[in-house]
């Protein structure tokens, strides 16, 4: 028995009708109308925006080998939710100021007392490791309590009171070796 013609194109037609997946890059290109729209959301600015929306391209096309195939909006939504909050942290760590302040700043003349620096460091020295690694990190490096607690794997109120010790000790033992200035007779 041959096959009529509607039969034979009726079963092409069936198969044309399933939808093809969709290849990375059409992912992809499909999202970014609503990943512009989040990446909006998360900055309120646009140029910000624009430079998330760009990483988060950019980090899923170079991790494509990482993501399993399940949901891909939310595998692309969570890479740049990632990249917001870490370059949050980052900027929380080292902040910095817009030009047009920068400007109205006095710029550093140099003339710092180089004892003062020694002290200082023959200050810190003094304290013990554990006390000096949490001050360093907290006041120098600029990390909250809960990141120095997570780091060096200790309670929050370790941090808090080796801080506490460690400011104390530097204070006195900075106090103990003041120099007063004598004055130039007149």
């Amino acid at each position: 028995m041959s096959q009529s013609p509607d039969q034979s194109t009726s079963g092409t037609a069936r198969e044309a009708q399933a939808p093809a997946p969709l290849s990375f890059e059409a992912q992809i290109l499909a999202l970014l109308p609503s990943l512009r729209r989040y990446s909006r959301s998360l900055t309120r600015s646009d140029t910000e925006s624009e430079d998330l929306l760009q990483d988060c391209v950019e980090k899923a096309l170079v991790s494509r080998g990482q993501w399993r195939g399940a949901n891909f909006k939310s595998w692309a939504y969570r890479i740049m939710t990632n990249l917001h909050l870490n370059a949050r942290r980052s900027i929380a760590r080292r902040p910095s100021v817009g030009i047009e302040e920068a400007e109205s700043m006095a710029a550093s003349t140099g003339a710092d007392d180089p004892l003062e620096k020694n002290r200082l460091v023959q200050a810190l020295e003094t304290l013990p490791k554990e006390a000096r690694a949490v001050l360093m990190l907290v006041v120098v490096e600029g990390y909250a309590y809960q990141e120095v607690a997570e780091m060096l794997e200790i309670p929050v109120g370790t941090v808090m009171s080796r801080l506490s010790r460690a400011r104390q000790a530097l204070r006195e033992k900075m106090r103990e070796e003041n120099v007063i200035p004598l004055r130039r007779p007149r």
